[in-house]
């Protein structure tokens, strides 16, 4: 998350302030569904199943940065920390921090898929898949989210998609966003924190990952956790942005003591590395049981450990190599969600005999003009009719600075931006100035049980919808 988060908004000198990174949730107004399901008054679709549809496009294109110059701003900081950079609203996105969190969940099926498997080898594959995924939506995007208010928040229940999940910024000096998530069927339940330590190397930036991330499957009594590997953001200074992710990342089943260790690989000298994704599950005893490869920006594979050796050595010798573009029949058996699947020409080195384990989302058409997003990220800032009524007064769908720039309202979004850092500058000098801590209201300090590490736990009780106790931030 390295370009996009962490940097604040609440210090007097004026912070890099990341507005929430919120997408609003919209509906999908094509003429022939609308036929189909009866709905054109610009309310929430439903489709003859009963699933609501979501938007498909944002009410703006994204404003052109091609105007604009990072490093004309990042020049007068060399040496300073990234929390006192401030940033024009160009170069962010519509979206809060919290919100971009939220993306974890775009690959839910995976879950589900762990979820089902009886084979715990099967099912930290699975695993494995979603936290791979889980950095995906990122590929492309180069826009900065909205750095989250202090208190503010972020809900989001998708009944299709059987989840539901809640995030707060618990504290903004450093900063830190805490989530928590649940199935519906009460089957899984995933929550952490992030805080990015954030570095400027002069032509990139980079964020290196803090936080704990869990995963409990309920019905197999097993939780793993995880931290995200290292994103960097390059071309700051002159050239088209471009990023990575590197370093390795660990997933342990705290259960059975099997763990899949993974390496983000850096993108090397001549780029043979970009994206690329390899390593293995091991048992407690230290055996390896499988390797899994690919990227993160396409697709993950898996085999088994001599195959994969095999493959290797005979590569090394000038075998053929073959590109990955497995054939139908290959993805629909080893693959449930081979409907779903996106055609897409992948780039990575195919080892015969391994089984696919998750291949990235199409994005719609129009992603470009629309800072990169997913069609989930297009939906997350959707503010349906009749949600303000239930919502938090917190909620980040209520941010006039984002909700002003997903409507291309820019100026009106960078005045509203300044106000908010500025209303919670004083509201922090309030309270210094009457001995007051800030209390969170959803999540509180304490460990986390399966690593022993500090964390912040979910308190529980937001979707009692007692709202009356929020603080006024926006």
């Amino acid at each position: 998350y390295g370009f996009y988060t962490g940097f604040d908004s609440d210090n007097s000198s004026g912070d890099f302030s990341e507005a929430n990174h919120k997408v609003t949730e919209m509906h999908d107004l094509d003429p022939h569904q609308s036929n189909r399901t009866g709905k054109h008054n610009g309310e929430t679709e439903i489709q003859e199943n009963g699933i609501k549809r979501h938007r498909t496009s944002l009410p703006a294109p994204m404003f052109s940065r091609s105007d604009f110059s990072v490093w004309s701003i990042l020049k007068k900081c060399i040496g300073l920390e990234l929390s006192k950079i401030t940033m024009p609203i160009v170069f962010n996105e519509p979206l809060s921090f919290l919100q971009r969190i939220t993306e974890y969940m775009e690959h839910i099926y995976l879950i589900n898929k762990a979820c089902s498997h009886a084979d715990p080898l099967e099912r930290m594959q699975a695993v494995a898949a979603f936290a791979v995924s889980a950095v995906a939506s990122q590929w492309e995007r180069t826009g900065k989210p909205f750095n989250p208010l202090l208190g503010e928040t972020y809900e989001l229940t998708r009944e299709d998609l059987g989840f539901r999940f809640i995030s707060e910024q618990v504290s903004h000096h450093p900063p830190i966003s805490a989530f928590y998530s649940e199935g519906l069927n009460k089957d899984f339940i995933f929550h952490g924190s992030i805080y990015p330590k954030l570095k400027f190397w002069g032509k990139s930036i980079e964020a290196e990952p803090r936080g704990t991330i869990t995963l409990e499957l309920l019905k197999h009594n097993e939780a793993y956790t995880w931290t995200n590997p290292t994103c960097c953001v390059h071309n700051v200074i002159i050239g088209k942005l471009w990023l990575e992710q590197y370093g390795t990342v660990e997933i342990v089943n705290h259960s059975t003591g099997d763990k899949c260790v993974l390496n983000f690989k850096p993108c090397g000298l001549f780029g043979k590395e970009l994206h690329r994704v390899e390593g293995y599950i091991q048992d407690k005893n230290r055996k390896k049981l499988c390797v899994i490869y690919g990227k993160w920006t396409e697709c993950l594979w898996c085999t088994d450990p001599t195959t994969y050796e095999t493959y290797k050595k005979n590569e090394k010798r000038g075998g053929e190599q073959k590109k990955l573009k497995p054939s139908e029949d290959v993805i629909k058996s080893e693959n449930d969600e081979a409907d779903d699947m996106p055609e897409v020409q992948d780039t990575v080195q195919f080892v015969p005999g391994s089984k696919l384990l998750w291949r990235i989302n199409c994005r719609p058409p129009n992603s470009s003009q629309m800072y990169n997003f997913t069609s989930f990220a297009v939906s997350l800032n959707e503010l349906e009719k009749g949600m303000e009524a239930i919502l938090a007064p917190t909620d980040c769908r209520l941010r006039p600075d984002i909700r002003n720039m997903e409507n291309g309202n820019m100026d009106v979004a960078s005045k509203e931006k300044e106000r908010l850092e500025e209303k919670q500058r004083a509201a922090r000098k309030e309270r210094a100035k009457d001995e007051v801590e800030w209390q969170t209201r959803w999540f509180h300090q304490g460990t986390n049980p399966y690593t022993g590490t500090s964390d912040w736990l979910y308190s529980g009780g937001y979707f009692d919808r007692n709202f009356s106790d929020c603080p006024d931030i926006y």
